[in-house]
């Protein structure tokens, strides 16, 4: 899908609504990760530089949509941008409105008014036509530089675009770099390509894994989706984690797999427990049948070797999901050792693709990030886009 990018925008002189994500985590008034902002920064500053007045958006967090909440307040942000990022930036007085318009118009270049929380007002998840009006009303130019909110139809993302002319709108650096990454993993991929898939449920990636049968070369299954094909195999899973109405689908995607060529590895061996706490009693498995009365919340060392073994050989890589319970160091070393295996691919010039939100974190923890190709800052864009799903901020702004 083609679109305008940034570098083809000449802004100077214009007033542009930029709409990032910047929904960081804030404990007491302080950010406590800026990674959103600074992704979005080249872009901001590129705008600045070019002569533009920005009025910035974003949303934060899941106010209830009836008005200011101060919790929710965008305030932490526009403090962040003055003081580390040395912005000459305004908290605007609310959303939209007279007096916002106002304020935006007093704008000078290399300013930029940030907009409060757009979910104080429910025409924002909405996508009311009246709200996305008043948000365009604000400037002349519009960038989305949003990738991690490109999925879903809301007034600032896609609802507003089309009261801009084509060619006063464009993708910022950070959308056009996620587009490009997931594209060429979707569309242009260097074989062997092998994607690597976890998470809690079969029924949340279908769509994902149809999209990769034929297409790559091999598919690795971790995490408690594994135990649903396990199961659909007739292979014993104790009182793992399973989605017992999903057999017959799980059976099926086997199969499909088999005819389009593509081999499914699942894990040879565990890391079991009876339950699920920090300091639980672990034992590896001998095989792939786990134990009446434990659970699975890693994979095992032949796992490991196993899917290490395949990664070697790759030259483009997806990895969508942890192996096991990471979050508790017991339960984190096969999701922790793939991450690494995965990063030394990259060291030998695999194109290694990290997308999804507890993959990033995961990632993160293994202290890998740095050394991935491209670590999608997008959980459910990258998983939609990947999945073949039209992306309504991406549609909107098609040429």
């Amino acid at each position: 899908m083609a679109f305008r990018t940034l570098q083809e925008l000449d802004v100077k002189g214009h007033r542009v609504f930029f709409r990032a994500d910047l929904n960081v985590p804030i404990k007491e008034g302080k950010i406590t990760d800026a990674t959103r902002i600074t992704e979005t920064l080249a872009s901001l500053k590129h705008l600045l530089e070019g002569g533009a007045s920005v009025v910035l958006a974003s949303h934060l967090g899941r106010p209830e949509g009836i008005g200011y909440e101060e919790a929710y307040s965008m305030a932490p942000v526009a403090a962040y941008l003055k003081e580390q990022a040395g912005l000459d930036v305004k908290l605007a007085s609310g959303v939209t409105g007279e007096a916002v318009e106002a304020e935006a118009k007093a704008l000078e270049p290399g300013q930029v008014l940030l907009l409060e929380n757009l979910r104080f007002d429910k025409g924002e998840t909405k996508n009311r036509a009246e709200f996305a009006q008043a948000l365009a009303r604000l400037a002349d130019t519009y960038v989305d530089d949003a990738f991690g909110c490109a999925h879903r139809a809301h007034a600032s993302v896609a609802g507003m675009v089309a009261d801009f002319p084509k060619d006063r709108t464009a993708a910022g650096f950070l959308l056009e770099r996620e587009l490009k990454a997931l594209g060429r993993i979707l569309h242009t991929p260097e074989k062997p390509l092998v994607a690597v898939m976890g998470g809690s449920k079969v029924s949340d990636k279908i769509d994902l894994i149809r999209g990769f049968l034929g297409k790559a070369d091999a598919i690795i299954i971790g995490g408690a989706m594994s135990y649903t094909l396990l199961k659909a195999q007739g292979i014993g899973i104790g009182k793992s984690l399973c989605e017992h109405d999903k057999l017959d689908l799980a059976a099926q995607l086997l199969t499909e797999a088999t005819a389009k060529g593509t081999r499914i590895l699942l894990p040879l061996d565990h890391v079991v427990a009876a339950e699920l706490k920090p300091d639980a009693q672990c034992a590896i498995t001998q095989d792939q049948t786990v134990p009446e009365g434990q659970m699975g919340l890693d994979i095992g060392p032949e796992s490991v070797a196993l899917f290490a073994e395949e990664l070697s050989k790759a030259k483009t890589i997806l990895w969508n999901g942890p192996m096991g319970v990471f979050e508790m160091d017991c339960f984190a070393a096969g999701t922790l050792a793939i991450a690494e295996h995965m990063a030394t691919c990259a060291d030998k010039g695999a194109f290694v693709v990290v997308g999804g939100g507890d993959s990033v974190s995961a990632a993160n923890k293994a202290g890998v990030s740095p050394r991935m190709s491209h670590v999608s800052t997008g959980g459910g864009a990258s998983l939609e886009y990947l999945s073949g799903l039209e992306l309504p901020g991406v549609a909107a702004l098609a040429l």
